[in-house]
């Protein structure tokens, strides 16, 4: 009975195989070979980790990306349980707003920084009313730090408010019953119930702001963040051996968080089980 269903498996298995060599093993080959294929060979890897240019915009990159997910992770989990456990008037209307930002590619969500923070910007022009100083954000590590954060909150809500629904209010009352105070309620209870939701939102928001270049593309002048850097070295450069170099590592980097997010996360969910 098996090996009849061997066949059946097999061909509901070869789609996504198919799908998984032609768009992941095959360029992540050529990726690899176009990196050790040039003048440099194999040393183009030591000359990543030691050139100070790219170590830094790696450090860059990887402390901006952090940032924005724990903010992102602060933000959204109050407003996500808080969008959860209330009921008000145009409520429906709040949350679409919060989430429609995801329908935004990364050049606008830049654009719109530009035109809150930029030179003519509406922060610049309030600064300078009340200061006589305008504040310009848009084009340093603050403004992309904005940006960033604008595109990560939907993500991060959507999937902090789907945890708050799932967890047994009946905990919190017994809790309560108890003696606890509403702070031991919160860690003790609502927070480590949030833990795997927090730590998967967390990392997809983490991985998103390393690999994020259209926002960066449209605000990073100043500075140097990894997808930019690539993009300079392929377009500009013709420094194809390195950019894919770069590429790996910032692969590496987004796989390893994601990685080590899943296992935490299942660790989670089987110790609260």
């Amino acid at each position: 009975m098996q090996r009849r269903i061997y066949p059946y498996l097999i061909l509901m298995i070869a789609p996504a195989l198919v799908v998984f060599l032609a768009f992941f093993i095959l360029p992540l080959a050529r990726l690899i070979l176009t990196a050790s294929g040039g003048p440099a060979g194999f040393g183009i890897y030591l000359k990543a980790l030691t050139t100070l240019r790219y170590v830094e915009t790696l450090m860059y990159t990887i402390f901006l990306s952090a940032g924005v997910t724990l903010v992102t992770l602060v933000v959204s989990g109050i407003s996500g349980v808080f969008l959860t456990r209330n009921d008000f008037p145009g409520k429906s209307i709040l949350i679409s707003m919060l989430i429609f930002p995801l329908a935004f590619p990364g050049v606008v969500v830049g654009f719109m920084i530009i035109l809150l923070a930029g030179r003519q910007g509406l922060v610049g022009d309030v600064t300078q009313f009340f200061t006589g100083e305008k504040i310009v954000l848009a084009y340093s590590m603050a403004g992309l730090f904005l940006g960033y954060l604008y595109f990560s909150i939907p993500r991060v809500i959507t999937t902090i408010m789907a945890a708050a629904e799932k967890i047994d209010i009946s905990l919190e009352e017994a809790a309560r019953s108890l003696g606890a105070s509403p702070w031991r309620v919160i860690i003790d209870v609502l927070i480590p119930a949030l833990v795997p939701g927090i730590i998967s939102s967390g990392a997809i928001c983490f991985a998103t702001s390393m690999g994020a270049f259209g926002t960066a593309f449209t605000l990073a002048t100043d500075i140097d963040v990894l997808p930019i850097v690539i993009y300079t070295e392929f377009t500009l450069l013709a420094n194809i051996a390195m950019a894919s170099v770069l590429s790996i590592a910032l692969g590496l980097i987004t796989w390893l968080a994601l990685s080590l997010a899943r296992t935490a996360a299942g660790t989670t969910i089987a110790a609260a089980g």
